[in-house]
């Protein structure tokens, strides 16, 4: 058969995109809104997003569909128990950002453990200018080596972050699941990690065990001075508390996410007080954006499809 598929979001991806070898009509859309999406894939096959959701009342309306390809690793957006029970497949992507991820936050961790962001401040203010000596000693600076590290997920950017500390001289916890009644060999205790790392970093999905995984009474159990990045998924913590926790000046955080992406309806974490506090660091979700990433990412996405097309569907969900 003659493949109708459908791209949501081809503007989500900055790379080149060769077409499947087969049989196929391809049709793509910069961006989808939602009021726009079952007219666009009524009578699609194929369809592939990246953030649109997908959720079982809209897919129940498509008889044709038989694959929905992720164009991301996560896969929140899609009613996966719906495309169970239906026989719809669905793939993700893997793999992808397992150097572009882990640099993003070592890069963040670097700044706030160093005091980048307020140093800079200080020489733009004229500081260092009016100094009587060589050097300022205004903002306290922490090394990473003999520091601990606390990683919450353990897949291939938990992982890669884990080398990356090691490599800094600083040692590596792998914290166990919240709630969790027993402790994995390997693995430290969900509190035991969250009051003796340094640094936390989240590298776990968003479903309904991980969302709000970090709220209140998390922060209050982080060391003062601790560091919680977030490259993962927004819904992982609890917003209202972190801008809080980060105004009171007690930890610090770098955030690669927020829970609504874009966040037209503003974000607790968008205030400005917050955004110019140097213990804060927000990136507009661009840590798995490099360009050798995307690139790996757009090529996996046609490698899924043509496998599904073949009869042997990879990197399934579903």
């Amino acid at each position: 058969m003659k493949h109708r598929i459908v791209f949501l979001e081809r503007d989500s991806i900055r790379a080149r995109l060769r077409r499947p070898d087969f049989p196929h009509a391809w049709e793509e859309y910069p961006l989808t809104v939602p009021e726009e999406i079952y007219r666009r894939i009524k009578d699609a096959t194929i369809v592939i997003t990246n953030k649109v959701v997908l959720k079982g009342e809209l897919l129940e309306r498509l008889p044709n569909l038989q694959l929905i390809a992720g164009a991301a690793t996560g896969a929140d957006n899609i009613d996966l128990d719906w495309c169970r029970s239906h026989g719809v497949v669905v793939s993700n992507i893997r793999g992808y950002a397992g150097h572009t991820v882990p640099e993003h936050v070592l890069m963040l961790i670097l700044a706030l453990r160093r005091q980048l962001l307020a140093y800079r401040a200080d020489v733009q203010a004229g500081k260092w200018q009016a100094a009587a000596t060589f050097c300022i000693f205004d903002h306290q600076i922490r090394d990473l080596h003999a520091s601990t590290l606390g990683l919450f997920g353990s897949g291939s950017l938990g992982q890669g972050v884990a080398r990356l500390g090691e490599a800094f001289g600083m040692r590596v916890l792998w914290g166990e699941r919240k709630g969790a009644a027993t402790v994995r060999p390997g693995y430290v205790a969900f509190q035991s990690l969250i009051e003796e790392a340094d640094v936390v970093s989240l590298h776990c999905p968003l479903n309904a065990q991980t969302r709000g995984m970090i709220g209140v009474r998390e922060m209050d159990l982080l060391k003062p001075g601790a560091v919680l990045i977030n490259t993962a998924r927004g819904g992982l913590v609890d917003e209202v508390a972190l801008a809080t926790a980060l105004k009171s000046g007690r930890i610090a955080a770098g955030f690669d996410v927020l829970s609504r992406e874009p966040p037209l309806e503003g974000n607790p974490l968008l205030d400005g007080e917050l955004l110019a506090l140097p213990n804060f660091i927000l990136t507009p979700h661009v840590g798995w954006a490099s360009d050798t990433a995307m690139q790996i990412l757009a090529d996996q996405l046609i490698d899924n499809i043509e496998a599904f097309a073949k009869g042997a569907p990879k990197n399934r969900l579903a």
